[in-house]
C-alpha cells in the first residue's frame, strides 16, 4: 500500500498493531508499534490495551513498563489507563515499594486515581496481608468520591477470613456502605494480571443469574458467602 503511494492513517496503523499484538509474536509486536511510531502516528487506547495484554499473557511486565513510558505516562487524552497498566505491571510481581512509588508519582503529575487504580492496590494489599494500608486506601477512596465496587470488598473479606479474622470483618466493613448493590466496574485487564479474589469469583454468578430480576446488596453476598465458607459456624459477626 505504502509503494503505490497510499497513506497509512491512525485508524489503520493502529489497526496494524492490534492484529500483532493478538496473532503475532511479540517481536512482530514491537517491530509495528515501531513503525506506527515512525510513520509519526499515535497509539490510540485499543492499540495500548492490545499491546499492552500481549506483555500481561507472555509475562513480560517489566517490557510492559517500558512500553508505557516509551508511549508517555504524561497523555491525558487515554485518561488513567496508562498509570493503572503501569501500576499493574508492579502489583504482578507484589513490588509494593515500586507500587507506591509510582502511584505518587501519578499523583504529582495531576492524574485522579479512579476505581480501578484503587483496586490494583486494593489487591496487592489484601495478597499481602497489609490490612493498615488496604484501610488507609479504603479512606483515600471515600475521601476522592470513589463507590467501591465487588472487586474492592473482595479485597476486604478475603483478607480478614483467609487469615481467620472473620469476628474483625463487621469493625473492618464499618465505613462502608453494604447495602449497596453489587456491581463490577473494575477494568478487566486487573484480572489478567492478579485474577479473581474468592469472593469476588464465589460472588460474580449471583449477579449474573439473577441479573434483572434480584439485586444482591454487599451485606448478602458477603452473609451467602460466609455461610457457605464456613457452615459449621466457625465465625460469628453481625451479618
Amino acid at each position: 500500500m505504502v509503494s503505490k503511494g497510499f497513506l497509512v492513517d491512525s485508524v489503520m496503523g493502529n489497526a496494524y498493531i492490534m492484529y500483532y499484538s493478538r496473532f503475532g509474536s511479540i517481536p512482530m509486536m514491537e517491530n509495528a508499534y515501531k513503525r506506527l511510531k515512525s510513520s509519526r502516528l499515535l497509539v490510540e487506547k485499543d492499540g495500548i490495551r492490545a499491546i499492552s495484554l500481549a506483555y500481561i499473557k507472555d509475562k513480560k511486565f517489566h517490557s510492559l513498563g517500558s512500553f508505557l513510558r516509551d508511549v508517555g505516562l504524561g497523555r491525558r487524552n487515554a485518561g488513567n489507563l496508562l498509570w493503572n497498566l503501569l501500576l499493574l505491571s508492579y502489583a504482578a510481581n507484589f513490588k509494593m515499594k515500586s507500587l507506591q512509588r509510582e502511584f505518587l508519582n501519578m499523583l504529582e503529575a495531576g492524574f485522579e486515581p479512579d476505581l480501578t487504580t484503587f483496586n490494583i492496590r486494593a489487591v496487592a494489599f489484601s495478597k499481602m496481608s497489609l490490612f493498615w494500608d488496604l484501610h488507609l486506601s479504603l479512606e483515600h477512596m471515600k475521601h476522592n468520591g470513589i463507590f467501591p465496587d465487588l472487586v474492592t470488598y473482595g479485597c476486604v473479606v478475603d483478607a480478614y477470613l483467609d487469615r481467620r479474622l472473620g469476628k474483625n470483618l463487621d469493625f473492618a466493613l464499618r465505613n462502608m456502605n453494604v447495602n449497596d448493590s453489587g456491581v463490577v466496574l473494575t477494568d478487566d485487564l486487573v484480572f489478567e494480571v492478579l485474577g479473581k479474589g474468592d469472593f469476588h469469583s464465589s460472588s460474580e454468578p449471583l449477579l449474573e443469574f439473577n441479573r434483572g430480576k434480584k439485586r444482591w446488596s454487599y451485606k448478602e453476598l458477603i452473609a451467602t458467602y460466609v455461610k457457605k465458607k464456613y457452615r459449621s459456624n466457625q465465625i460469628f459477626w453481625n451479618y
